[in-house]
């Protein structure tokens, strides 16, 4: 089978490629490499007038006439590789935006491959008009969307997320769900609010190639090492100021027995080496699962607070943790560090079942495999 993934950012299509690569598929990647994060890709798309003057000019141009030029850079760049995405059995879109470009050449492209391709798959994993959807119509839901809804947030540093309330992008929705095959997500926090949706396939966890990513087993002879590593653009969306205050209070409380690093904005390669030594590390607070980089750190045997809600525990019948759940309150993260420093033999334990539970449910060739069946029978 000959497959095309559009769009990269988070390492999912990368470790995907891997696994179906390794079933002895035919597979290439286009798209952005994610700014700082710098994924690799097989058909590199830029991101073009989206910093400094240029930006300028750019916003300027686009506020008078209705015109963006990054958007039609971008076109322009996919029809440099378009002889390149032509071809192919399953074409498979890692979002509803894939290629960040206002509707009308986001369309254009995503017509142009529906014109030279067999199959129209979607990946639900991230924001998009239905997720974002359901999450202003359940504020209760686990979510970023009461950060906008509290004022903690203002609404251009949510513009990524309310541009999928635009009447545009609900266009372009219509256009996507009209053309796919059908929606796979990728955890449980787009598998729940897509339940009963008539293109919904189904979930699929999240492949990690564990081939890469190696198991040692944590030994603490010393300090505890905590790792928080924060993207400044999505600070508040990942809890980071939650995790920041309870960090100084552990650090007041247990100086002589931990050690905290931090580190903002690395590329990919760099971030994945920066925590290598850490024992615990700090992900994310508004989550029912785990995202990609809690994955990978759990699949090195680390203890990571991150998403981990009686529907993830149920969901793959777990009786003893494999991480931390975190929630977006000071005090309850403050308890769970507490503890695991007073019992380091915790922390042992749980990063040698995080490990375990990712060759079970996440092993790259196996969710591969997983993924064929799903395009295959639908």
């Amino acid at each position: 089978m000959k497959v095309l993934l559009v769009g990269e950012y988070s390492h999912l299509h990368n470790s995907l490629k891997d696994g179906l690569q390794a079933l002895g598929h035919e597979v290439f990647i286009i798209g952005h490499n994610d700014g700082f994060k710098n994924f690799p890709v097989d058909f590199p798309i830029q991101k073009k007038w989206d910093s400094g003057f240029l930006k300028k000019v750019k916003i300027g141009i686009y506020k008078i006439s209705g015109f963006d030029i990054s958007s039609y850079l971008t076109f322009r760049q996919f029809l440099k590789f378009k002889k390149q995405c032509s071809g192919f059995d399953v074409v498979q879109l890692i979002n509803e935006n894939s290629f960040y470009c206002t509707y009308y050449f986001e369309k254009k492209i995503i017509s142009n491959l529906l014109k030279n391709n067999q199959e129209l798959f979607l990946l639900s994993t991230g924001y998009d008009y239905l997720n974002v959807k359901y999450c202003f119509e359940n504020p209760d839901f686990k979510s970023v969307i009461p950060l906008y809804l509290n004022h903690k947030i203002d609404k251009k540093s949510f513009g990524n997320v309310l541009k999928f309330r635009e009447k545009a992008f609900f266009k372009l929705h219509q256009f996507i769900y009209k053309n796919i095959r059908g929606i796979i997500a990728t955890d449980l926090d787009y598998h729940l609010p897509l339940k009963g949706n008539e293109k919904y396939l189904g979930m699929i966890p999240n492949p990690i190639n564990i081939d890469k990513l190696l198991f040692k087993p944590l030994e603490i002879t010393n300090k505890i090492i905590i790792f928080h590593g924060i993207n400044n653009e999505n600070y508040l969306k990942k809890g980071n100021d939650y995790f920041e205050k309870a960090l100084e209070i552990i650090e007041h409380k247990y100086a002589s027995k931990v050690e905290i690093i931090t580190v903002r904005s690395v590329p990919y390669a760099e971030y994945i080496n920066l925590y290598r030594s850490c024992h615990i590390l700090l992900d994310q607070v508004y989550a029912y699962d785990q995202g990609y980089n809690a994955l990978e750190a759990m699949a090195k045997g680390k203890v990571v607070f991150t998403g981990a809600e009686k529907e993830f525990t149920a969901q793959y019948n777990l009786s003893e943790k494999v991480c931390i759940n975190a929630i977006p309150n000071v005090d309850d993260l403050v308890n769970e560090l507490s503890f695991l420093i007073e019992n380091p033999h915790e922390i042992i334990a749980i990063g040698k079942r995080a490990r375990a539970f990712i060759e079970r449910e996440h092993r790259f060739v196996k969710i591969a495999q997983k993924y064929i069946e799903m395009w295959t029978v639908n």
